[in-house]
């Protein structure tokens, strides 16, 4: 029997987060480096491994992921919701876990877009009475 493998995308703001997970002993690849050399600040890194984490498997599978658009922030987010996702996929029961740590909700904030007439979003121009 092949081992287990699945495919699946998360996002984040506007970065996309495409990873194969499979079986393994617990190597992280992103964009063809190694995890902790893409993603350079701890917290990023925390961001990453927290549904792996969650369900104690850091060390069981195997995740090999192409990110693109975006900051790296924005990156690492997208990462961990696809990677959550998968581990739903692999073990349905493991859900209610992923559930609470808040792991398999897509974080809707986006950038506000630049209105006309104003300098940005929100910001208006210097007004002038006289």
């Amino acid at each position: 029997m092949a081992t287990p493998k699945t495919a699946t995308t998360g996002r984040r703001k506007t970065a996309v987060a495409r990873i194969q997970i499979t079986q393994g002993s617990g190597k992280i690849r992103v964009n063809g480096k190694n995890f902790d050399e893409y993603f350079t600040t701890t917290s990023m890194q925390n961001t990453v491994l927290k549904p792996l984490e969650a369900l104690n498997v850091s060390k069981n599978y195997d995740v090999e992921a192409k990110t693109s658009g975006g900051g790296l922030q924005g990156q690492a987010g997208a990462l961990s919701l696809a990677i959550a996702r998968a581990l739903n996929e692999f073990n349905e029961a493991d859900r209610p876990t992923l559930k609470l740590g808040g792991l398999l909700t897509r974080d809707p904030r986006m950038r506000e877009r630049k209105k006309p007439g104003r300098p940005g979003a929100r910001k208006r121009f210097q007004f002038s009475k006289r």
